[in-house]
Formats: structure tokens, C-alpha cells, sequence
């Protein structure tokens, strides 16, 4: 597709690789005329913007010149920022220009010229690796290599090659770059050695025939060149390797005329262009020998044909016809240029008729030719520099995929060049994996006690070690002991401190409570009677037994309420509920270490929790205790959560720290119970989901498989689950398959038997005659359509009526008949697949007809004028030829019909889900509460709101049951229903508040404003 245009007789080079904005140097050419017969000559820089969709280009700069071009080539020397451009003359010189002054219009833009040759300079070339080197080529088989720094004197490759003739074209090599070859017009090549300073090897056509007019080197291969002939009895391409030079490695023969330029893409050696005397100019693949382009030109010889180095998609042709035509070979469209001229024509004339009537210009038709096409297609394979020369893939199980493209090797050893996929595991999060590797171990192993010490010892924190601590007694014998001594309460260091009563002075309050804490009833009762507490030493001594009791009766006289009452209640009557609900909760130790040493063990998992839960809701110091109450009571969910509250778990060692403590916890449980512990919360689910992708991630597959919850059926933990299972490969011994985590959906062909339809009650139609109204026109739908069972029709009853018996002075209708003396435009077609259907013409109250395409014709009553189908889906493959019925039969009266009604399909009752049991109780309070208010509420206005209430209520319900809610607003609900139960509504309402203030306003809007409501009218109401 042509880009740009420049109206010159001129020869070309384009500004270096490393240049921007893009310039093309254009210098008269010496060896053409242009139509004006000018003798005047010009160097010209033109610069190409191929963001405007016109062909124009701008002038940047132009300089006189005293002589015609036959050579123009341009190198990015530090001359000038821009540059230098040298030319080879008709007179012999050798000229330089600074194109940075050419640009700018400078005063003196010539930084050298030379006239060591004696002929025409046909020949130059800038050496790829030091652009300071150039090779010039005249008669007389006159070569210099030019260096520019020191450009008065030259230096020669060599002895002139004999016999002496022209020099067409000279190139240095692109690979090594002491070897330079020169090419003369009767076909010899020779490749010159310049650190030898001789010729090391000639090439030559042995059939004369070839007269030379381009030389290229292979970008890529050292070793081979092409030369170009542009003799009309061989119009060919010879592709050369220097070693077999007996005869050329390739021909490549498509032109019909002789060859004029030539030129190979650097960018991709499987690109190589060339123009010649036939008015074409192709784009080869010279390793195969196709013609993979041919460019759109017009009928006139382009003598000079380059790539342009910095955008290789883009070469530029001279042509004899005064033009100079910039194209792409990656195709486009020419009705941007179009569009683009015709707007220029419009702007010259202001949209206004030329004649000056004032009037506004018709619009313009553009007449197109015949087979002219407005898209120009790319080349026939994607080009090398559009190609990925490397990439990676990151994938599934911390697995990097990369590959590369390796250099072709030499095409004479018809090997394909090797291609490799490299697999490769990126560990990033080593000290992660280190650590889920001692977890992984001591998992297997069962040595959690020695694991749980050394994380003792690496503990940073306080905290820290009493965590591990606390875990580490659930694998030692009689753990509650050995939690009373890790909350600070000691038998043994209380008996002492009784004996030392004497010296120091005692804290008599304090001893008695840690002597009930640990169970020493006969230490507390001491201690009550040598402070004169007899009440409350009686009161201890009925629950240390009747021996006690006897001896302690005898000191007991009067009794009295102290402040240790509560707790001697709680020891006597075991009542430890009142304790964990409503002690100060600075005092939390002195609570847990009471539930330690009395608590049932089947109360003890619930009252621990109900105190962690109420630390979590005092202050984020207290929420960190809390923990270490859902670890004595084995709530790995609570441990989850209250963890996650108040410890940060978005890194990889944060969850690791997590998963250590929950595993240990979740081990230790299942040894107590002996059973599998399921994590079937959504917290401790979720982050062993993270955790187990984490390691995936890492590459540790087997691992991240023995992480993931089993009994969960939330989607992504059934899509990871199968994704790490098929990850590790198919042959796993010991693993099961797991389920599929999608529906699977049949795409083949299915096809079942249709269901007959139930028999009607109408009488049965008359068989239709040879000519139906209902034609099918194709019975199926591709290869792998369905055939779906047609459903059962509704039963439509007739009372006296029937087809077969027409009523008088109405012609009875004959399908046969009433087709065939239709005119085909009459007939309409309704796209039907072969099931049943029902078709009604009606207007108000009138008959109508309908149709059956299993049992022909029934007559039915309407109100509307419709077109009723029982299979909206079927208007896709068939086709169903309905007649015009005549117009009295669509409006002529008979006996009202009776219709039964539709049976419908039994519509499947919804089964909720059960609220969690932990959960249950805010859902058995509000009902409560709801109907307490209903009974005491006497204005009808109160009762419907307590309605509407108890009907939004299920919204909480329903969050319940999803367990959507976040572990933040559950807390805020049970401290709320917590306050309803002993009436405290002022708090709860404090409580609500807070709630709503701190949480995503879209997760409780549903049922928080219906909650204040009923709490604010139990509190009006004083249920």
C-alpha cells in the first residue's frame, strides 16, 4: 500500500536506524531526466509523517548542487546531530554533507569531497560496525575505503582486480566486518579481505550472460550474497555461498525483464525486494524461493528500491516516471487517502459552487472501476520483526513457561532450526515454603510438642510464647492444670504463701480467691476463719465435704455478704454462666482460670467462647486474650477469626503464622476427639484456601492439596481442589478424583423419542389430502442439533362442532383444495421445527381457526389477534405454509366453545438452609421479642410495624443462613441480643449504632433499621 509520494527524478537514502523523526535524502539523479529536461540538481531532505493519511510529504531542507547524483547514503557519524550524507558524483567526487546544516539551512554544509576517482562514483556503502568507514566504487575498477575522520587520504583493499571495467556496486559484509565484496556489470563478484588487503575469492555466472546491477549480503548468513542481473535474456536473482562457489546456491526467477535494484530487509533476511525492467517489484523469501509480496505500482521501472532501517515494514521505490513512492508491505486501506483528497478539493473551494452563485456544491459520486480494490493485503507470512523473539508464561503451580527463538542455521542444511519450551518453577516466597515445610513435617510426624517448643524459642513477643504455650499443653497430660499455671495460679505457690501469712502482711481477699480457684477448699476455709468470714467459711465448707463442714461449723456464728459472695456462689450452686457474663473483665484470668477449675467439661468449649467473645468486644487489647480462650475451648473458627481481627494476614509469613497456630490447634482437637475436625467455617476456610494457593504458587502442589478443606462446597475451593489435583498429573496413587466442579453440559448429538400426546377429547379430523398446508422444509438442524420431545398439548373440548361435520351454509374446509387454489404470494411461511403448535387468528369475539401439525384443524374462541406457539424456540429451521382463509370464515358465528383450563407444571417447593447453631439464638430473641411487643402493643399503627418488622427480619435470617455476614457485625448482633435478654435496650441501641457506623452500609441495610425499630418499641413498651 503506498504511504507517501515525493515528485522527483532523483535516487534515495533513508536517514540511519537511530534517527527520528523519519527523513528520506533525495539527490538529482544523474542518469535519468525528468520531464522539464532540467540540467540543475539538488540535494533534498524530505520528512515522511505517516500519521497524516495524505501522500504529501514536507520539505525539511535543500542545498544546490554542482553535479548529478549516482550514489546516496547516509550514516549517523558524529558529525552533526543529524548526521552525515555522502555522494558519489558523475564527475568522480566524493562529497560529504553535515545534514544537520542542511536541515537548518546552514551556510556551509559540505564537510569533505574528494575527486580521487576518475569515473562516475556508482558505488558506496558505510561500514555497519564502524560508521566511520566507507567504501567507494568507479571505473577503472577503482576502489577506496574512506575514513572519515581522516578523510584526505584512502586507502585501497588491494590490487585493482583485472581486467579493469566498472565498479556497479560495493557492501561491506553484516556479519564480519573486515570483508567487503565489489560486483561488476559483467557478472564477477569479488570478496575482499582488508586485514589481508587482497581479493580471497571471486564469483562469476559461467554463462556470460549476467550483467550485474545489485549485490546484497545475507543479514544472517556470512557467508552467502545475491547478485542481480539485469541482462533481459536472465532476469534472475543469483543467491551465492562462498563455500561452494562453483555455482549459485539458488535461482530465483520470476521477473520477466532484466533487474535493476535490488535490496535485503536487515530486519528479516526472509524478506528481499527487487524491481526490474517488467514493472514489478516482488518481495521474495529467499530461503524457499517464493514470492511472498508484489507491491501495487504503477507501469514504469523503479530503479532504486530500499527498506527503510528504522520502520522495516516500509520501503521506498524511484521510478522513471519522476516519483518517488514510500509502502508498506502490512497491507491497509486506500479510503483514507481518498476520503483525505476529496476533502482537500472541498476545502479549496469552501464547499461553495465556483462560479459564485453562492450556492452550496452538490454532493460528490465518486465513480469506482470495475474489480478495484480498496484494501491491499500484507505480506503471506508474518514478518520477522512483528514475531516474539522471546516470551514467558507464567501458570498454574508457580510454573514459568518461557521460550525463544533460536537463529535459523544455514538453509543448505535443510534442518528446521530447533525450537524448545522451556518449563522451569519460580520459588519467590523461600522463607514461606521453609516454614510450610517444618509445619508439613511435623504434621506428618506428629512431634508437635518438640514444634510447638521451638516456637517458644523463636518467639518475638510475650504474647507469642503464651500462644505456643497454650498449644503446646493441649499435647501434655491434664491440660487444665497446666493452664491454671500458665494464667498464674499455682496449688503449691499458694500453700507457701499461706505459711508465710505470719511474716508478711496478707492480702486476705486475693488468697481466698486462689485458693477456690485451684480447688483448695481446706486453704480457703482457713483463710476465712483467721479473718473472722464465717458465712462465707461455712458456705465453703458444704462444698469441700462433710468433714470439713463439721469442723468448720463449730467456729461459725453469724453471717455476712461480702464481696466474695458472687464467687462462693458460683462454686457452690456451679453456676459459672453469671460469672463469664457479667465479671469485670480486667479480671479475665481469674474468670478462665474459674472455668478451668470447675467448669463441666461440656459446658467448659461454651463458656470459654462466650468470654472470648465478650473480650473481642471490650477493646482490641483485650480481643488479643481472646485467643488464647478460643484455644482452651478448641475453636479453631473463633481463632480464625478473632486472630484475623486483630493480626494482619495479607503476607505470605502472616498467613503462615496463622495457619502454624490454626493447624496445631486443629491436630490437637482431632487426637482429643479422635475424628477429622472439617473446617466448615467460612473465616478458617477461606484462609486455608489462600494459604493452600499460596504454596500452589509456589510450586508445592502435594502440599497445597493436603491444605484444602474436604468437606467445603464453596466453588472456589471445588476449582482449586481440581485444578491442583490434575495439576500433579494423572497417575496419583492415593488420591481420588474429586467431583467435577461444574455442570457438564452434553454438545454432542442427542436425540430421544418424542412423547406421544394425550388423547383428546375433540373428535379426530379427517386425514389431509396429498397436498398439506404444513411442509416441512428440512428435518433437522447441522449434525449435532437436538431433537427435543414435544410436550404435551392442552386438551381443548368443542361442544357440537367438529370438521367433519360443517354447519349449515358454511363450506367445509379442505386443506387440499384450499392450498392449491392459492396463489403462491398468498401463502405465509412460519419457521417452525416439527412440534406442535397452535395458531389463532382472532379479533374480539370472533371464531377462529386453528391449526395442529399433528391433528390438522380445530376451531377455538378469542379476544385477541395473536399468533400462539407453545415453542418460542421453534421459529429456526422449518418452515410452515399457512393459507389466507376467506373472509367469511373468519367472521362467521358459531356455538360457544369450551376451553380447560392449562395444566401447570408443580412448582418446587424452596427448602432454606439452616441458620448455624452458634447463630441460632439472635433468631429465637427477636421472635421473642417481636411477639412479646405484638401481645403488649394495643394501637394498630405499633402492630404494623411489629408485622412488617418480623417479615424483614428474614432478611437477617437469610444472611444468616448464607453465613454472608462479616465476623464484625455477628459480634455486634449477639452483644445486641445479649442486652435484650436482661432488657438493657438503651445499650443495645448503643451497640447498634456502633454497629452501623463502623460496617458497609450495603451488607446490613436490609434488616438493621427494621432491628432499631423493634428494639426502640420494646424499650417504649417496657417488655
Amino acid at each position: 500500500m503506498k504511504l507517501k509520494q515525493i515528485e522527483r527524478t532523483a535516487i534515495q537514502s533513508w536517514s540511519p536506524a537511530s534517527h527520528h523523526p523519519l527523513y528520506l535524502a533525495t539527490g538529482t539523479s544523474a542518469q535519468q531526466l525528468d520531464a522539464t529536461f532540467s540540467t540543475n540538481a539538488a540535494l533534498e531532505i524530505f520528512e515522511l509523517d505517516f500519521s497524516e493519511p495524505s501522500l504529501d510529504t514536507k520539505l525539511r531542507g535543500s542545498l544546490p548542487a554542482t553535479s548529478r547524483f549516482h550514489k546516496l547514503i547516509w550514516s549517523n557519524h558524529d558529525v552533526g546531530s543529524d548526521g552525515v550524507i555522502a555522494a558519489g558524483g558523475d564527475t568522480g567526487t566524493v562529497t560529504l554533507y553535515n545534514a544537520e546544516q542542511i536541515l537548518a539551512s546552514g551556510s556551509d554544509p559540505i564537510v569533505g569531497q574528494s575527486e580521487k576517482h576518475t569515473g562516475p562514483v556508482r558505488a558506496l556503502d558505510f561500514n555497519p560496525f564502524q560508521n566511520n568507514l566507507m567504501a567507494s566504487g568507479a571505473s577503472d575498477s577503482e576502489i577506496y575505503i574512506w575514513d572519515l575522520n581522516n578523510f584526505s587520504t584512502p586507502m585501497t583493499p588491494g590490487a585493482k582486480s583485472q581486467p579493469s571495467e566498472d565498479i556497479s556496486c560495493v557492501a561491506w559484509n553484516r556479519q564480519v566486518q573486515h570483508i567487503l565484496a565489489s560486483a561488476h556489470p559483467s557478472g564477477r563478484a569479488v570478496v575482499w579481505d582488508l586485514r589481508k588487503n587482497e581479493p580471497i575469492i571471486k564469483v562469476s555466472d559461467h554463462s556470460n550472460r549476467m550483467r550485474c546491477s545489485g549485490m546484497a549480503w545475507n543479514p544472517e548468513v556470512a557467508t552467502q550474497l545475491v547478485l542481480a542481473s539485469e541482462d533481459d535474456r536472465m532476469p534472475v536473482l543469483q543467491i551465492w555461498d562462498l563455500r561452494f562457489a562453483t555455482s549459485p546456491l539458488k535461482m530465483l526467477e520470476s521477473h520477466h525483464r532484466g533487474i535493476l535494484s535490488i535490496s535485503w530487509c536487515q530486519a528479516d533476511a526472509e524478506l528481499l525486494l527487487s524491481s526490474a525492467k517488467d514493472n514489478r517489484i516482488l518481495c521474495w523469501n529467499p530461503n524457499t524461493g517464493e514470492v511472498v509480496y508484489e507491491l501495487p505500482t504503477s507501469n514504469q521501472w523503479c530503479f532504486d528500491v530500499q527498506w527503510c532501517p528504522r520502520n522495516p515494514a516500509v520501503l521506498s521505490a524511484a521510478s522513471f516516471d519522476g516519483r518517488i513512492s514510500v509502502y508498506s508491505v502490512m497491507g491497509g486501506s486506500l479510503a483514507a487517502q481518498k476520503q483525505s483528497h476529496i476533502e482537500k478539493i472541498s476545502s479549496s473551494f469552501n464547499n461553495l459552487d465556483p462560479f459564485g452563485t453562492g450556492q452550496s456544491l452538490p454532493p460528490l459520486d465518486v465513480p469506482h472501476k470495475a474489480g478495484q480494490a480498496s484494501v491491499v493485503l500484507p505480506l503471506k507470512k508474518p514478518p520477522k520483526w512483528i514475531r516474539r523473539p522471546i516470551g514467558a508464561s507464567f501458570s498454574f503451580g508457580g510454573k514459568l513457561i518461557t521460550f525463544s527463538s533460536p537463529k535459523p542455521g544455514p538453509p543448505q542444511t535443510q534442518q528446521p532450526a530447533p525450537r524448545q519450551v522451556f518449563v522451569s518453577v519460580v520459588t519467590t516466597e523461600t522463607e514461606f515454603l521453609h516454614r510450610s515445610s517444618e509445619l508439613q513435617t511435623a504434621l506428618q510426624s506428629g512431634a508437635f510438642v518438640s514444634y510447638c517448643q521451638s516456637k517458644i524459642n523463636a518467639a518475638p513477643t510475650e504474647f507469642e510464647q503464651s500462644i505456643w504455650n497454650f498449644l503446646k499443653v493441649n499435647f501434655e497430660q491434664d491440660p487444665r492444670t497446666k493452664y491454671l499455671k500458665l494464667l498464674g495460679y499455682n496449688k503449691e505457690e499458694l500453700g507457701l504463701r499461706n505459711n508465710m501469712c505470719g511474716f508478711f502482711p496478707p492480702d486476705t481477699d486475693g488468697l481466698i480467691s486462689q485458693a477456690l480457684l485451684v480447688g483448695n477448699f481446706e486453704g480457703a476455709v482457713e483463710l476465712c476463719l483467721k479473718d473472722e468470714r464465717f458465712a462465707d467459711a461455712i458456705i465453703l465448707a458444704i462444698a469441700g465435704g462433710e468433714d470439713l463442714l463439721a469442723q468448720t461449723q463449730r467456729r461459725y456464728f453469724a453471717k455476712k455478704k461480702t464481696k466474695l459472695s458472687r464467687l462462693v456462689s458460683s462454686v457452690v450452686t456451679h453456676n459459672w454462666r453469671d460469672i463469664v457474663q457479667s465479671c469485670d473483665l480486667d479480671n479475665w484470668k481469674e474468670a478462665l482460670a474459674a472455668l478451668l477449675t470447675y467448669a463441666k467439661p461440656e459446658e467448659f468449649p461454651l463458656l470459654c467462647d462466650t468470654l472470648g467473645f465478650r473480650l473481642e468486644l471490650e477493646s482490641e487489647k483485650l480481643c488479643v486474650q481472646a485467643c488464647l480462650c478460643y484455644i482452651c475451648s478448641g475453636n479453631v473458627e473463633k481463632l480464625v477469626e478473632c486472630w484475623v481481627k486483630t493480626h494482619e494476614s495479607a503476607t505470605p509469613l502472616a498467613l503462615e503464622d496463622l495457619v502454624e497456630k490454626v493447624m496445631v490447634l486443629k491436630r490437637a482437637i482431632e487426637i482429643l476427639q479422635g475424628s477429622e475436625v472439617s473446617a466448615e467455617g467460612p473465616v478458617f476456610a477461606k484462609k486455608l484456601t489462600q494459604y493452600a494457593s499460596l504454596l500452589a504458587s509456589q510450586g508445592s502442589l502435594e502440599a497445597a492439596m493436603s491444605y484444602l478443606p474436604t468437606a467445603s462446597n464453596q466453588l472456589t475451593i471445588l476449582q482449586l481442589r481440581d485444578r491442583l489435583f490434575h495439576a500433579q498429573g494423572e497417575d496419583q496413587t492415593g488420591h481420588q478424583a474429586p467431583a467435577f466442579p461444574f455442570n457438564r453440559v452434553a454438545t454432542g448429538k442427542v436425540r430421544s423419542a418424542s412423547t406421544p400426546a394425550p388423547a383428546s377429547t375433540r373428535q379426530t379430523p379427517p386425514q389431509r389430502g396429498p397436498q398439506q398446508p404444513i411442509q416441512q422444509v428440512c428435518e433437522h438442524w447441522g449434525d449435532g442439533g437436538f431433537h427435543v420431545p414435544r410436550p404435551a398439548r392442552p386438551t381443548i373440548s368443542c361442544r357440537a362442532f367438529s370438521f367433519s361435520a360443517p354447519l349449515p351454509g358454511t363450506p367445509s374446509w379442505n386443506p387440499s383444495n384450499l392450498s392449491s387454489s392459492l396463489s403462491p404470494q398468498m401463502e405465509r411461511y412460519i419457521k417452525c421445527e416439527d412440534y406442535y403448535y397452535f395458531i389463532s387468528f382472532c379479533a374480539g369475539s370472533v371464531w377462529c381457526l386453528g391449526v395442529s401439525a399433528r391433528t390438522g384443524g380445530t376451531l377455538c374462541q378469542g379476544r385477541c389477534f395473536a399468533w400462539t406457539l407453545e415453542l418460542s424456540f421453534c421459529f429456526t429451521c422449518c418452515s410452515l405454509k399457512m393459507p389466507i382463509l376467506p373472509t367469511h370464515w373468519l367472521f362467521t358465528c358459531f356455538p360457544c366453545l369450551s376451553f380447560q383450563p392449562l395444566q401447570q407444571l408443580p412448582t418446587e417447593k424452596i427448602v432454606k438452609k439452616q441458620i448455624p447453631e452458634e447463630h441460632m439464638v439472635l433468631k429465637m430473641t427477636l421472635d421473642r421479642l417481636v411477639q412479646r411487643c405484638l401481645l403488649s402493643a394495643s394501637d394498630p399503627q405499633t402492630k404494623r410495624k411489629l408485622d412488617d418488622a418480623a417479615k424483614r427480619l428474614e432478611n437477617l435470617y437469610d444472611k444468616l443462613r448464607d453465613q454472608s455476614l462479616s465476623v464484625h457485625i455477628l459480634s455486634g448482633l449477639h452483644e445486641i441480643v445479649r442486652n435484650i435478654e436482661v432488657k438493657r435496650y438503651q445499650n443495645a441501641l448503643a451497640v447498634h449504632t456502633q454497629i452501623v457506623s463502623s460496617s458497609n452500609f450495603s451488607e446490613i441495610s436490609a434488616f438493621m433499621p427494621v432491628l432499631k425499630v423493634v428494639v426502640t418499641i420494646a424499650s417504649k413498651l417496657n417488655v
